[in-house]
């Protein structure tokens, strides 16, 4: 009985003695043969799915007055309260393989130049405040005065300099939020262009 016993527990102990080895075996790298390591940075593809960064937005509330001038005729006026906005943003899809950079421990990256990617009238918080002598030139009188109006949305946020604060917020929220999916430091340039054009 004993004897038995000791027979199985010698079996037992070949058997995982045997798995043991055969795990190390796999693992057991001949001498002389090279160590292959893959280090790969999926930091490229992660910023072109995020297209357009909006960094800021500014609101603007304007006090529009509308007038056709007639020879004849009183000229249609038309008083509206107008509210709007625009959008700071860098579009990072405009981002290419070259403009991303690896040093150690430190990713280089040159964004393209920020720009507004949209301003527009909220015409749910905007109102037209009255009309006089409009009558069959309503339509036309109000186009015209939010398209004016929009206008002057894009002209108030350049002269804001809307540009560098969004510049300002890409090393704020954009450069933190960068270093969090790379785990590494982030150093953040632009790319060279002319001066900017602003309206007039």
């Amino acid at each position: 009985m004993i004897r038995n016993l000791v027979r199985f527990g010698i079996l037992v102990l070949l058997i995982f003695g045997s798995i043991f080895i055969w795990e190390k075996a796999k693992n057991f790298k001949i001498w002389g043969e090279d160590e292959v390591i893959t280090t790969h940075n999926m930091v490229l593809k992660e910023l072109t799915n995020m297209g357009q960064l909006e960094l800021i937005k500014f609101s603007y509330r304007d006090v529009v007055e509308q007038e056709i001038k007639r020879d004849f005729l009183p000229d249609p006026k038309a008083l509206l309260i107008v509210q709007g906005e625009a959008i700071g943003c860098i579009d990072l899809t405009k981002i290419k393989e070259e403009d991303i950079i690896m040093e150690n421990d430190t990713l280089i990256i040159t964004l393209p130049q920020p720009e507004i990617c949209n301003y527009k009238i909220d015409h749910s918080k905007s109102k037209i405040y009255k009309t006089d002598y409009a009558f069959m030139n309503e339509a036309v009188l109000l186009d015209e005065a939010y398209r004016k109006a929009e206008a002057q949305i894009l002209k108030e946020a350049l002269a804001s300099d809307i540009l560098e604060q969004t510049k300002r917020n890409a090393d704020l929220i954009f450069k933190p939020l960068l270093e969090n999916i790379t785990k590494k430091k982030v150093v953040i340039h632009y790319k060279l262009q002319g001066s900017l054009n602003r309206l007039k």
